[in-house]
């Protein structure tokens, strides 16, 4: 690694850490070279604009998101399963590192067109992530329309990228509503005093499996086995 590259490391590794620990708020020029030791002049060295940086930072998570992916889904063969899989891990990541899920995906704070020459633009850390929801969906659809499979849907129905986009939306809500505590006020889990969820007595996981297989039945349909 050259003295260049490990500079510029520096000052993704320093965005990295801050947005993990102190959210996207802390993620200004000067905050992010003094974490990383550096003048405040220097993020401008290796990185053309602060949308740029932001979209370096940015990129860790979607390369952190899609091990998580591959990991979840790895010994799951249907489409069905992989999604909701997927979804779980989705999740999972937007509670467990809220401050880097928030960034992801505000795009206007993150594209830009004076992204680094020669570095691959942010669409093309997201885009994919994206595609793999819509094939899945794809082959799931496939899947139920085969002559062997009842319950196959009838009607005609959206593309799979708008169910895809509509069942991402639905997630992010969920990943939302669940930070902000929405979700655990209207289904009765609010956390109690000593952190231990009320209502039902579901742990956290639970509730949100149960979410995740809702949003799949209202976007898919019931799978009939």
């Amino acid at each position: 690694m050259t003295h260049e590259t490990s500079l510029r490391e520096r000052l993704v590794d320093a965005g990295v850490e801050l947005v993990m620990t102190s959210g996207t708020a802390a993620l200004g020029l000067r905050e992010i070279a003094r974490q990383a030791g550096v003048s405040h002049g220097a993020p401008r060295r290796y990185f053309p604009t602060h949308q740029a940086l932001l979209s370096a930072i940015a990129r860790r998570g979607f390369a952190d998101l899609q091990a998580r992916f591959a990991a979840a889904t790895a010994g799951t063969a249907s489409p069905r399963g992989r999604l909701h899989a997927l979804g779980r891990a989705y999740l999972g990541y937007a509670l467990e590192h809220r401050g880097m899920f928030e960034l992801m995906f505000r795009h206007e704070l993150l594209t830009s067109g004076q992204e680094e020459p020669g570095r691959p633009r942010l669409r093309e850390s997201t885009l994919p992530l994206f595609e793999h929801m819509a094939g899945l969906i794809a082959a799931y659809r496939a899947e139920r329309t085969a002559p062997d499979r009842p319950g196959a849907p009838g009607g005609s129905l959206p593309p799979a990228s708008v169910t895809a986009a509509a069942l991402w939306a639905n997630l992010h809500g969920i990943a939302q509503l669940w930070a902000w505590g929405s979700l655990q006020l209207v289904l009765g889990s609010a956390p109690s005093a000593a952190g231990t969820p009320d209502g039902d007595g579901l742990d956290q996981l639970d509730q949100l499996d149960r979410l995740v297989a809702a949003a799949l039945d209202a976007h898919l349909g019931r799978d009939v086995a």
